[in-house]
């Protein structure tokens, strides 16, 4: 059995000077307040013992275990941990076999990792940890109890109760080797197979190696025949040669004798020449006026030609404003025709409002009957009430004297006791006095009826309560209902700003590209990205110096592989790009691999993902959108928020007509509720006065 003598920290956590643990036999306990570093000394023993997650040491990393420094005494560059074991027997292995005590020591500089040595040999991370596992105990070992530890045991699956019976059965260390020994079996498995495959490779390599061979025999023997036929070929080329020297040399001989007859010749034509110089005088003034006149004829050639092509310009431009024109004619008749529909809307529209301000003007009339209606029932209802409040009155003022009658009676009563006569006689007044005024019944009846009219208005209160919560909550629902829409509302918004001043960089441009005259259905500006590309960002412009012209008619393009749709139906775009886009297909990714080999010159294929197959070879997967496809779909997302954007504006109108709404009817409600309430404190007024 392995047993723990003594453990030694030097610049571990708080363990900053060297600190000296020794464990005795029996049980050796630290005690101490939080704080003092009884956690650090656990973390210390799990550590030397080859624990490799900075989690379990409570740290951020491995080299936070080293002494970082405090206010009064520095940082540590390094820390180090030594564990004495005694009885450890052949468990250390053969190398350490006849050792009495095993000193494991663990030391680490900060960023440069950890290093093991057993007796002061520098060993593996691997080699501590079996020799741990060999003793049953270990760095993770459920002999290192942590809190909470037992109700996890207690709580443990099967799987997990078998790696503490296994380490209490000692045979840990074998399961760690036959982990071990598994993987590296696996490890020399993947080896073979991949011995296997490069055997294979050297096959396939060795086959083309033999090709070469034969390819180079080949080629020695046919440089053979080459060299000789070249040889065979020179000296033909020689011996041709030898022949047309020597007939360059007869045709030397003979350019000798024509040389003396040229040179007769030419003294002849010096004399001819001496006469015609007396003449070349004349003929110089001669040609000096044609070359004038050739000069003249030049300029007015080249003056000619330009106004010729002015000319033609003019009437090609002239062409394209009788087109324009037309255009706009057509549009013209259009916008009119639309006019005419709209004012035979609007006609329509004033009849139906003429019609209904008449039917608002009988309404009106009728309902201007029915206030003044309620207005003659209004009056008659303060009448009738002022008649029963004054009659409350007289009634409330009598029992109040009433009271004080009854009230001074008592006191006589009290007082007199003993003289029948002066009670007689006061309860003659008293009875005189009741007789005069109202009975008792008639009070008690009106104190019910003041009592009725009060409870009426207490539950005329309530129910205005109710009306007033509900009309309350109503409008802090409109309220909720009308915050969200406009947080929508802005949302959306400043998406579309965003997009527009994104959209809006190059309004600017002195040549904009055709892209901003191009609509392209949701979801293939991908496609059209892939298929134009750069050329998208090339202006119409006839001015620009790169710009898109008119193709001409397409009446020998060849047409698609069969079965293929042209990319034309998804994209709006200008009449310059007709030919071009009916030249572009759309498939799907496999059709593309497929059918990129029918492809005839000038035509390419396009997936909505973005792929692009070109009939000379050239091949572009879908990895990222363009930026031309990211400002056409930004285009339409700018498009779709805006309708998004009219449909969120007329939600937060009705929301905030809601609000209005909701808010008048609360409104209302209070005005009820406090109406409730004086008549609540009128009829309290009235029983106590009855």
């Amino acid at each position: 059995m392995v047993k723990f003598t003594k453990l030694r920290l030097l610049g571990f956590k708080t363990f900053v000077e060297p600190t000296e643990f020794r464990i005795e036999p029996g049980l050796t306990g630290v005690v101490g307040p939080n704080g003092c570093g009884k956690s650090n000394l656990v973390e210390a023993m799990r550590w030397v013992m080859g624990e490799s997650s900075y989690k379990s040491m409570r740290a951020s990393g491995m080299d936070d275990v080293i002494f970082s420094g405090s206010g009064r005494r520095p940082g540590r560059n390094s820390a180090e941990v030594t564990l004495t074991l005694a009885d450890v027997g052949p468990r250390a292995g053969a190398a350490f076999a006849d050792a009495d005590l095993l000193e494991v020591t663990r030391r680490i500089e900060r960023e440069s990792g950890s290093a093991y040595r057993i007796n002061g040999r520098e060993v593996r991370a691997r080699d501590v940890q079996l020799l741990f596992a060999d003793a049953s105990t270990g760095s993770r070992s459920p002999a290192m109890v942590r809190q909470g530890q037992i109700g996890e045991l207690i709580a443990a699956k099967p799987i997990a109760r078998r790696a503490v019976l296994e380490e209490a059965s000692g045979i840990s260390g074998l399961h760690s080797r036959r982990n071990e020994a598994e993987i590296r079996l696996k490890a020399a498995a993947q080896n073979l197979d991949r011995v296997e495959d490069v055997l294979a490779e050297f096959e396939i390599q060795l086959e083309a190696l033999k090709r070469q061979a034969r390819q180079a025999a080949r080629y020695r023997n046919l440089s053979a025949e080459i060299r000789r036929a070249e040889a065979t070929l020179s000296l033909l080329r020689w011996i041709d040669a030898r022949d047309r020297v020597d007939e360059a040399e007869r045709e030397r001989a003979e350019a000798d004798r024509k040389a003396g007859e040229r040179a007769v010749e030419q003294a002849r034509t010096a004399v001819d020449q001496a006469t015609a110089a007396q003449t070349l005088p004349a003929l110089r003034e001669a040609e000096a006026a044609a070359a004038a006149a050739l000069q003249r004829l030049r300029l007015a050639m080249g003056e000619v030609d330009a106004e010729e092509r002015r000319i033609r310009a003019r009437l090609e431009e002239l062409d394209r404003r009788l087109v324009q024109i037309a255009a706009d004619l057509a549009r013209e008749e259009t916008l009119g025709a639309d006019m005419d529909a709209a004012l035979a809307r609007l006609a329509e529209e004033e009849d139906e409002l003429t019609a209904a301000d008449r039917d608002v003007g009988a309404a009106v009339a009728e309902a201007e009957d029915r206030l003044a209606a309620a207005q003659d029932d209004l009056a008659a209802a303060e009448s009738e009430l002022a008649g029963h409040l004054a009659a409350l009155a007289d009634v409330t003022a009598r029992r109040r004297a009433l009271d004080r009658d009854r009230t001074d009676a008592d006191a006589r009563r009290a007082r007199l006791a003993g003289e029948s006569a002066d009670v007689a006689r006061e309860r003659a007044a008293l009875a005189a006095e009741i007789a005069a005024g109202a009975t008792p019944d008639d009070l008690r009846a009106e104190v019910e009826e003041a009592a009725a009219i009060a409870a009426e208005a207490e539950f005329s209160v309530a129910t205005a309560e109710e009306v007033e919560a509900a009309a309350r909550a109503e409008e802090d629902a409109a309220r909720a209902a009308l915050a969200e829409r406009e947080r929508d509302l802005s949302r959306l918004e400043a998406e579309a700003k965003t997009l527009a001043k994104i959209l809006d960089v190059a309004a600017g441009v002195l040549w904009p590209p055709i892209l901003d005259r191009i609509v392209v259905d949701a979801g293939w500006e991908a496609a059209l990205g892939a298929a134009l590309g750069d050329d998208l960002d090339v202006s119409d412009a006839l001015a620009a110096p790169v710009h898109w012209e008119d193709p001409g008619p397409a009446l020998a393009d060849p047409a698609l592989p069969e079965g293929v749709e042209t990319l034309a139906a998804h994209v709006a775009a200008p009449p310059l790009l007709a030919r071009r886009l009916a030249q572009i297909g759309v498939v799907t990714r496999a059709d593309g691999a497929r059918l990129r080999r029918r492809l005839l010159p000038g035509q390419r294929l396009v997936s909505t993902a973005g792929d692009l197959w070109r009939w000379d070879g050239l091949t572009a997967a879908a990895d990222a959108p363009t930026a031309a496809a990211r400002r056409l779909s930004s285009r339409n997302r700018l498009a779709e928020l805006e309708g998004q954007i009219d449909t969120a504006r007329h939600a937060v109108a009705d929301r905030r007509g809601d609000l209005d709404a909701a808010r008048r009817r609360r409104e209302a409600a209070a005005e009820g509720l406090r109406g409730a309430r004086d008549a609540v404190r009128a009829a309290a007024r009235a029983e106590s006065e009855a």
